[in-house]
């Protein structure tokens, strides 16, 4: 991949790890060129399946932006940022990033649920 983008510049994905949290939600956007589509599919999928793999992993869900764009998003939920950090870190995991195509911009960022009351609970 040829780069991480922090979706929130002030706060990468390198400081939200550190943070100790249960029930957490990686959400990651990517962008990239249209024809490495197939390419970036592919290394994703080599991806999650690692991670599926690792402790703590609960469910991830691929999107696909609508139209011509080749925009995706991934969300993945963890039990917590221990168990993401465990695996993002994992030398095994860091070597599969090379793999993906060089038009390839990823931007991780963590996230909770936050109750709000009457609409959705925490």
């Amino acid at each position: 991949m040829s780069l991480l983008r922090a979706l929130d510049p002030s706060f990468p994905i390198d400081r939200q790890i550190a943070i100790e949290a249960n029930s957490v939600v990686l959400v990651n956007p990517f962008t990239l060129d249209k024809a490495d589509e197939a390419a970036f599919l592919k290394t994703w999928q080599d991806d999650a399946a690692f991670m599926k793999r690792q402790p703590g992993f609960i469910s991830t869900q691929l999107h696909r932006a609508l139209g011509d764009s080749s925009t995706y998003l991934n969300y993945a939920v963890w039990e917590s940022t221990a168990h993401f950090r465990a695996a993002f870190t994992h030398p095994d995991f860091l070597a599969k990033i090379a793999s993906y195509p060089a038009s390839a911009i990823a931007s991780p960022h963590l996230f909770q649920k936050v109750a709000v009351r009457g609409i959705c609970v925490a």
